[in-house]
């Protein structure tokens, strides 16, 4: 029974209630609250009353505080800065809005009305764009079975509260065709920092992936004490477990098939690999050399000097659910210049830099350079290049079958 119905109902039997008996009174009240669901008290409450009014309409929607301009700015600075989550865009406003003010019309009211919007209503106001940013995840990294039993499982969380220990993980650049070479990211990601180092690898060779994990560890302005990794062979392999044995490394791994042991990465490789350069295929050198280039420069210096990220504290259970605590949002320089364990150089050549960068300049760049990459990718369909691979045997001609996976490219 709908509002206006019950609202009739006591309409109808209100004189009658007022008139009748005791008796009488009691037989109304127990219909009355068996039509209607109403609680006895509450139904007293209304027979004992006024009148009955007629039920008010809708209420009248409150104006909104923020208008079109202001939802505008906020979302080109939300597109500036790669889509961040509500709570770390509101984090960044402040970081921005030197550069926001050259390139975008805020004016004073603007500008303190960004100030005193809530992550909430940014949520709110933005919520219809938000869908259009959802993908798959997916890689095709192997486990491994050498020196298992020499490098230590590490299934705990992390409670670190130095810089230096990172998870690690390669994302695989193979379209939707594995046949053949092709690009992958090696990612890392530092656990008390959230400094985040990528580079690109043409396959998976050991020999690859430790160059690259050397360069990471040069351009890191912290020390590297330990590293923690998939059971992929690209990683369980004598060649990185002799390389970080010689450097002191701290080398340890999680479960295999449980993602959930090195979560910190596998957030990571959707932020800063797979939601930037999609699912499509990279198999050149020139494409190789784009990407790194991008991972050096522009897509580093952004990530880590304007993006700011949160941290999980604990873990508080609420009768059934679990309510997560979260610090404040900072980015990962920030923690980097908290820190006493970081490098003085090269956290002062930062600094310096910080100061001369235009973070919409740079997101500008990232997108001209993700433009040119995505035009140096391998389209051909998984068919084609099925065709390519045969192989003549025996006089008689042998197709290679791909193992592959139809994805949804960007």
């Amino acid at each position: 029974m709908g509002r206006k119905s019950k609202w009739e109902y006591l309409k109808a039997i209100y004189q009658r209630y007022q008139k009748a008996d005791r008796a009488k009174r009691q037989q109304i009240l127990s219909e009355f609250c068996q039509v209607c669901g109403y609680h006895r008290r509450y139904a007293i409450r209304l027979l004992n009353g006024a009148p009955p009014q007629k039920p008010q309409g809708k209420q009248r929607k409150r104006t909104p505080l923020y208008g079109p301009q202001l939802i505008a700015i906020l979302s080109a600075i939300w597109e500036a800065a790669a889509y961040p989550w509500s709570v770390r865009l509101k984090a960044l406003l402040p970081l921005w809005m030197p550069w926001a003010k050259k390139h975008l019309p805020i004016t004073p009211q603007i500008e303190g009305q960004l100030e005193s919007i809530s992550p909430r209503t940014i949520d709110s106001r933005l919520r219809q764009k938000k869908h259009q940013l959802k993908k798959n995840l997916y890689g095709r990294t192997k486990p491994g079975s050498l020196l298992k039993h020499h490098i230590p499982l590490k299934t705990d969380r992390w409670d670190v509260s130095t810089p230096g220990f990172s998870e690690v993980d390669l994302v695989s650049h193979s379209g939707d065709c594995a046949e053949g070479e092709f690009i992958h990211s090696l990612n890392l990601t530092d656990i008390h920092t959230t400094w985040v180092e990528t580079r690109a690898v043409m396959g998976k060779g050991q020999q690859r992936v430790a160059d690259a994990l050397e360069q990471m560890r040069g351009a890191l302005p912290f020390a590297l004490l330990g590293i923690d990794s998939d059971n992929g062979t690209e990683f369980i392999n004598n060649h990185l477990y002799g390389y970080c044995r010689d450097r002191g490394i701290q080398f340890t791994r999680g479960r295999p098939y449980k993602k959930d042991d090195n979560a910190h990465i596998e957030q990571k490789n959707w932020t800063h690999v797979r939601k930037l350069l999609g699912y499509v295929r990279y198999d050149s050198e020139e494409a190789l050399e784009a990407i790194n280039n991008l991972y050096q420069n522009e897509l580093r210096l952004f990530q880590n000097l304007f993006q700011p990220s949160v941290k999980l504290l604990k873990k508080v259970r609420v009768g059934s659910r679990v309510k997560r605590v979260y610090d404040a949002p900072k980015t990962p320089f920030q923690r980097v210049c908290e820190s006493a364990q970081s490098d003085p150089s090269k956290v002062a050549h930062l600094k310096k830099r910080l100061e001369s960068l235009d973070p919409f300049l740079i997101s500008k760049t990232i997108e001209q350079k993700l433009d040119r990459i995505y035009q140096l990718a391998h389209h051909r369909s998984r068919a084609l290049i099925s065709s390519e691979n045969k192989e003549v045997k025996n006089g008689k001609t042998e197709a290679k079958t791909p193992k592959t996976k139809h994805l949804k490219q960007l």
